[in-house]
């Protein structure tokens, strides 16, 4: 498991490139017969995938760092598969999943298994785990179930459909809220105008881009802004007092998730364009 310590918007917009993609860049998360973790200290966020091939892949703790006999015995985790179908099996009991269908795992929930249906077309399952307080039940979410908001338009470039898949008004869960955001055909910007909320984080987790599409992920203050390269399947940190808005060069996917002081999804400190520096 790699970690990543907080850091500060004092010290952050001292940063070069290579810097900033250390701190908040997460580059390699899928790799075939393999479950990788990145834990960051920014709200205790652990973000992750695994593409099980051949051989199923179990989620194990990481005892060092999380002090922990099992992976979720303080924790709850979202999962959603963005590649061919696969299952997870949770304590003997067994979730399919197809492309974009997601999965929440409550807090005491002791094997965590994942599998793909065709080892030679394997799943690829996005993780998302933030600490909790007590149990609420395992529930798999089709993507077809998601709460789902049309925003935007072609005009401004930002035509997209939100799917809330772990909300306040959907699945529940202690601290962590999730879902997918999807730009249509010929929309590039996302989260544009851009906006902050101090009272929680969120990560930022890109992909559905051609091999040689790219986002410029803006972060940073509203007055000190900065940007990340990021390419298809990477993951970025996003601080509470950070931006987090894009664009690409063509449409793409991205899931976000959030964890912190309150699940309110329109929680938001707005920033208008004029204002960003």
């Amino acid at each position: 498991m790699e970690v990543r310590y907080a850091t500060n918007p004092a010290a952050t917009k001292t940063y070069d490139s290579e810097t900033l993609r250390s701190e908040f860049l997460i580059e390699n998360l899928f790799v075939p017969g393999q479950l990788n973790l990145v834990y960051s200290h920014v709200d205790r966020f652990i973000t992750g995938g695994v593409i099980p091939t051949a051989e199923p892949i179990k989620l194990e703790a990481d005892k060092r760092e999380m002090g922990a006999d099992f992976f979720l015995e303080r924790r709850e985790i979202g999962i959603i598969n963005v590649g061919p179908k696969g299952s997870v099996t949770v304590d003997g009991t067994e979730y399919e999943l197809d492309t974009k269908d997601g999965l929440y795992i409550g807090l005491g929930n002791k094997e965590v298994i994942f599998k793909s249906a065709d080892a030679a077309n394997p799943a690829r399952f996005y993780l998302s785990s933030t600490p909790a307080h007590k149990n609420y039940p395992t529930v798999k979410i089709a993507l077809s179930e998601a709460e789902s908001e049309h925003l935007g338009s072609i005009t401004s470039s930002n035509e997209r459909v939100i799917h809330r898949y772990i909300h306040l008004n959907g699945v529940q869960s202690c601290q962590l809220v999730m879902g997918m955001t999807l730009l249509k055909p010929g929309n590039m910007w996302n989260t544009m105008p851009c906006h902050t909320h101090n009272r929680r984080s969120e990560v930022y987790f890109y992909f559905d881009m051609p091999e040689d599409g790219l986002v410029f992920h803006l972060m940073g203050e509203p007055s000190e802004t900065r940007h990340l390269v990021v390419r298809n399947e990477q993951a970025v940190i996003s601080p509470s007092w950070s931006i987090h808005s894009g664009v690409g060069t063509n449409n793409y996917t991205f899931i976000w998730a959030m964890a912190g002081e309150n699940q309110v999804f329109h929680d938001m400190d707005m920033v208008a364009p004029k204002d960003l520096r």
